[in-house]
């Protein structure tokens, strides 16, 4: 046979072997409609059954923001009794990774079952010390999706999750990752600002759930025992959901959550994401919300303040729209706000690991929770407006004026929107 005919078939060969790989793990993505008029509250248990959750009653709830989540997570830790459980998606070697493998290594030490997740690719920084002090003394320290040709198919799959569990019975969960960016006060170029939630009562069973997935997954390990799953009295008065759940034959929770929240909201939307790059039928029903009356607002990173530019550039693609929409946009310039919270009419919250764009959605890992609890609410709000008084909001008569390569940059990065 002639060369031109293997050519040919080695070409629709890799064809088929490439549609394959891209099909091995995608999600069903239909277009989200939801048509409502209960207020959210009273919606709270069609908002959690829908995301694959169920309303949990009895807990408490601490927000904690930048560096100081750090301070917090240790000495919980130090607290701790019998088990340490700790997922996450970012770990560079560095004085908090130091501090971090430090703490999990004393409590191993001390007899605690010392279980460590991390992602295969922002893990791969992990220091060889840091590596070595938890392994001598007895972490059990795993990587989400190593490189290897048994996970081909899943490679683009990342652990984007954020979640510490302690004695089953505490639980932190939010954005922070282990590198030196999230150390300080979030308030120039060289660290990030970041929310996380500390919270106990009955949730927390929820979220040692969603660790165990990725846990057994990766170790076929199961855990069992009142050391991991011990009966959780009422610890408070707030009312919890998760989302974290990624069925092979439905969209994943976090994007039915993020999407069907734009549809409840009634008096106030106020979005804080580090990566906002809605797909059109969530700009729509962020424009179907202003035409309800509904004071919509994003904040993010400006191109200045961005651990990624270009990111910022494919959100910018969508900006005219969201301005004709009539929705609020603010970039800030100073550092990186890496937290990812959403407020609805002052009475339900959100906070958690999920950026508001198509990796987070339909490929990463990920886990948020929603709380009916007006006072995080506020708490939210009022950081929303510190950042949003040293913010840049973004005028449509200005943007349109914006530089020719400005917009054709904006245009081609977003055309490989899914690649970052």
């Amino acid at each position: 046979m002639s060369a031109t005919f293997w050519i040919i078939a080695l070409a629709v060969l890799s064809t088929v072997l490439a549609l394959a790989l891209w099909s091995s793990r995608r999600h069903r993505n239909p277009h989200l409609k939801l048509e409502t008029d209960g207020a959210i509250e009273e919606m709270l248990p069609s908002l959690a059954g829908i995301s694959f959750g169920t309303p949990t009653p009895g807990n408490a709830v601490t927000l904690l923001r930048n560096g100081h989540y750090f301070d917090v997570l240790i000495e919980r830790m130090g607290q701790a009794r019998e088990t340490v459980h700790f997922e996450t998606f970012l770990w560079k070697e560095g004085e908090l990774g130091r501090r971090m493998s430090h703490a999990l290594a004393e409590r191993a030490r001390a007899g605690l079952r010392v279980r460590v997740l991390l992602d295969a690719t922002g893990g791969r920084l992990l220091g060889d010390e840091e590596r070595r002090v938890m392994k001598e003394a007895g972490v059990n320290l795993h990587f989400f999706h190593r490189r290897s040709i048994y996970n081909l198919g899943v490679m683009a799959d990342r652990d984007h999750r954020k979640i510490v569990v302690l004695d089953g019975r505490e639980a932190f969960v939010g954005g922070h990752c282990v590198t030196d960016d999230w150390l300080g006060d979030g308030e120039d170029h060289k660290h990030f600002a970041d929310l996380s939630l500390h919270v106990r009562g009955p949730i927390v069973h929820t979220i040692q759930s969603a660790f165990s997935e990725n846990w057994t997954g990766e170790t076929g390990e199961l855990f069992v025992g009142d050391d991991v799953f011990p009966p959780l009295e009422p610890a408070g008065d707030v009312v919890m959901h998760a989302a974290s759940a990624k069925p092979e034959n439905s969209a994943p929770a976090v994007k039915i959550l993020h999407h069907a929240v734009l549809c409840m909201a009634r008096e106030r939307l106020w979005i804080q994401n580090p990566y906002f790059i809605p797909e059109e039928e969530a700009i729509d029903a962020l424009g179907q919300a202003v035409k309800r009356g509904v004071d919509v607002r994003v904040l993010m990173p400006s191109t200045e303040g961005t651990d990624n530019p270009l990111v910022q550039h494919v959100a910018h693609r969508n900006f005219e729209k969201l301005l004709r929409c009539g929705v609020r946009l603010f970039e800030y310039p100073h550092t990186l706000l890496h937290q990812k919270a959403m407020t609805i009419d002052g009475k339900w919250c959100a906070v958690g690991s999920t950026n508001f764009d198509d990796r987070s959605f339909d490929t990463n890992d990920e886990i948020t929770l929603g709380l009916l609890h007006p006072p995080l609410a506020r708490e939210l709000d009022a950081l929303f407006e510190r950042y949003a008084a040293r913010a840049n909001e973004i005028q449509l008569e200005d943007w349109q004026r914006r530089s020719i390569g400005h917009k054709l940059l904006d245009n081609a990065v977003y055309l490989l929107n899914e690649v970052f």
